[in-house]
């Protein structure tokens, strides 16, 4: 049995289903530590902009442990961090044979990291980076460069999460020895499952938001934030109405809250339409009965690391609509057949591209179904384990 450290900012609801299946592997005795608890108690969510509670169990089914840090543990800021004290003593305790950071923004992160180094401890790396953000700045984008070179020498092993975090790695010169597809998933069983208890109420939910039967639905489900882009949304929706003035057949549903959500109201009131819908936040165990009201979902973000969203729609079988900007686009939506990728900012072509995924809907979702579930927590596991026995047989 391999002992296993691993790295993380705080719990966090889509990674505490895999952290369950890893610890419940044979071959793998894993601990997992975490710099803040903050996510486990209500807490003010600066992009919701209102206070979060998490509804799903976050911390059950592995062994975990909180770092003692000097500093802030409340990530209000991430000039503002807490400094961990214990993570070479705690290593050294736990004996263990291989350590896994998810990210380097964090200082503890890069403190595990070196401690490992130090100990002669290998370690696995997992980030989001997709290379689709460039950095505008030329020293800032000197200074990136310069530290994660710095950074990946220390990295004996990285866990790419799709095609873009794999060709980010790549442009950084790792080799291809070094890279394993442990892909970025949610727990499909888990929205499988509610998506398919949700459906034989699905129309009494229609009921309940006031929906005509038989109307297609739109669905937007994230925060309300510029980088979000719900405007572009809402601006393409405007033009599928037919005239300008007549609301368009589907409804637009916008699930989720933030600083935008009084401006996108004054716009949408501006039309006179009845079909535009601002349901606020709702909590993960609800997620599964809107993605199974809708018939599209739209992600139109300027910048998303990956999309996870993408994957939970999938498991309930809708179309799905992203930007270009979006990091699960190569990976999860496949052009004409599950979806439509669309340039970012480019109204006509968010308008276009959903009327295509409306009249295509049925179709379109069955293949989301079929492809989603080929991307899960089983291939993580795999992806982990291959990692570990390819350090254990360099160390052999």
């Amino acid at each position: 049995m391999l002992r296993l450290a691993y790295f993380v900012s705080h719990p966090i609801q889509y990674q505490a289903p895999l952290l369950r299946l890893i610890a419940g592997d044979p071959e793998i005795e894993l601990k997992v530590f975490f710099y803040s608890d903050f996510s486990l108690k209500a807490y003010k969510d600066q992009g919701f902009g209102r206070v979060i509670e998490w509804d799903q169990p976050l911390t059950e089914g592995y062994d975990y442990h909180f770092l003692d840090c000097w500093g802030s543990k409340q990530w209000q800021s991430r000039l503002l961090q807490a400094i961990a004290k214990d993570i070479s003593r705690q290593l050294q305790q736990g004996k263990f044979d291989a350590v896994w950071v998810h990210g380097w923004s964090w200082f503890c992160s890069i403190q595990a990291v070196l401690a490992a180094n130090q100990l002669g401890i290998p370690v696995l790396l997992r980030g989001e980076s997709n290379g689709l953000e460039k950095a505008s700045h030329p020293l800032k984008k000197r200074v990136k460069k310069v530290f994660l070179n710095w950074l990946f020498q220390k990295i004996s092993g990285f866990l790419y999460v799709g095609s873009l975090n794999r060709q980010f790695y790549r442009n950084y010169g790792i080799e291809n020895d070094r890279l394993f597809f442990v892909p970025y998933t949610v727990d499909n069983e888990y929205f499988r499952k509610l998506a398919m208890l949700a459906r034989p109420h699905r129309e009494e939910l229609r009921r309940s938001l006031n929906l005509d039967p038989g109307r297609p639905i739109i669905l937007y489900a994230a925060k309300l934030i510029d980088v979000k882009r719900p405007q572009d949304l809402l601006s393409a929706y405007r033009l599928l109405s037919s005239d300008g003035v007549q609301e368009p057949e589907p409804y637009l549903l916008f699930v989720g809250d933030g600083v935008l959500r009084p401006t996108l109201e004054a716009q949408a009131k501006e039309t006179n339409w009845q079909s535009i819908r601002f349901l606020g936040f709702r909590n993960q165990s609800e997620m599964p009965a809107f993605y199974d009201l809708c018939d599209v979902f739209v992600l139109p973000s300027s910048f998303e690391p990956w999309g996870l969203a993408i994957n939970e729609v999938m498991n309930a079988g809708k179309a799905v609509v992203v930007s270009d900007q979006v990091g699960c686009a190569p990976d999860l939506v496949k052009e004409g057949q599950n979806g439509r990728i669309f340039a970012v900012g480019d109204i006509a072509a968010l308008a276009e591209v959903m009327g295509w995924a409306i009249a295509h809907h049925d179709s379109a979702g069955d293949l989301s179904f079929q492809h989603i579930q080929k991307w899960s927590y089983e291939e993580d596991l795999l992806g982990l384990k291959q990692s570990l026995n390819s350090l254990k047989a360099r160390v052999a």
